[in-house]
């Protein structure tokens, strides 16, 4: 028999966790992970372990920034997801009470337990990962993922427009730009590495003058060199995380100089 300790597993229990490169605050920020996201313990070190995200990455994170669950979150019954690019959750189903308890990002997921009908069902109440209790509006969530197409993702991009630019950021609080763009084709039910560089190693590589709306710009010394990424949107344009010049999600052009310069590769997600 298989002891109900041996099942268990580690659940993120902030908004958003940062997965290191060691087991250090000191150490670089690879990648993060989205509250009541599964991470697979690899090795503990002290306050820190080891563990893979759900799409295989790597890193080191807080043991405080988790918690240990008999069974994953957010995988079975009513299930809404964060559509929002932040979303606040209360004690109480009401805006004016209290202030929030916990503030999610996009693409969160959370367990649905109750559906009030009162006030126009403006209010659900969802479980938390250890167990408590909270309210969010309606408003904030969706309880459908339906992929989108590429018209639809384009203009949805463009929600994204002035977020602040983060190294290592997976998230709504801050992209960096290979976080931004395997976000984007998961919006099309489309799973690509996390990093730059392997994205454009797995994809289908076409012709600049093939590119359109929905295939993904490479930038770096060389093809093998890769160090940035953005989706193309069309008539020259590409939408994409960037600390160059203005630290944020921007929409620049394939003929800026700059840009120019480095594009060393288009790819089609498929």
């Amino acid at each position: 028999m298989v002891s109900v300790l041996a099942m268990a597993v580690w659940v993120v229990a902030q908004p958003v966790a940062n997965l290191h490169e060691a087991g250090s605050l000191e150490a670089g920020v690879a990648s993060q992970v989205l509250y009541g996201t599964t991470v697979t313990e690899e090795k503990a070190q002290g306050d820190w372990l080891q563990v893979r995200a759900e799409d295989g990455y790597p890193g080191w994170i807080r043991k405080a920034a988790v918690v240990r669950r008999e069974q994953p979150y957010g995988r079975e019954g009513r299930v809404a997801r964060v559509d929002a690019l932040a979303a606040h959750l209360y004690a109480e189903a009401d805006v004016t009470k209290h202030a929030p308890v916990l503030t999610m990002p996009f693409e969160t997921r959370l367990e649905v337990v109750a559906e009030p009908e009162d006030e126009d069902r403006r209010w659900l109440q969802v479980r938390l990962v250890d167990g408590g209790l909270a309210w969010i509006q309606r408003g904030d969530v969706a309880a459908s993922e339906r992929p989108l197409g590429v018209s639809e993702l384009v203009v949805f991009a463009r929600r994204f427009l002035g977020l602040p630019y983060t190294w290592g950021g997976a998230s709504s609080f801050g992209y960096d730009c290979s976080g931004f763009t395997q976000m984007l084709c998961r919006r099309r039910g489309i799973t690509i590495p996390r990093d730059s560089r392997p994205q454009a190693a797995a994809l289908k590589g076409i012709e600049p003058q093939e590119l359109a709306p929905g295939d993904l710009v490479f930038f770096g010394k060389a093809v093998d060199k890769v160090t940035h990424t953005g989706m193309y949107i069309g008539g020259g344009e590409f939408i994409h995380a960037t600390a160059w010049k203005y630290p944020r999600v921007q929409v620049s052009r394939l003929d800026d100089p700059h840009w120019a310069e480095l594009l060393v590769g288009c790819r089609r997600p498929q």
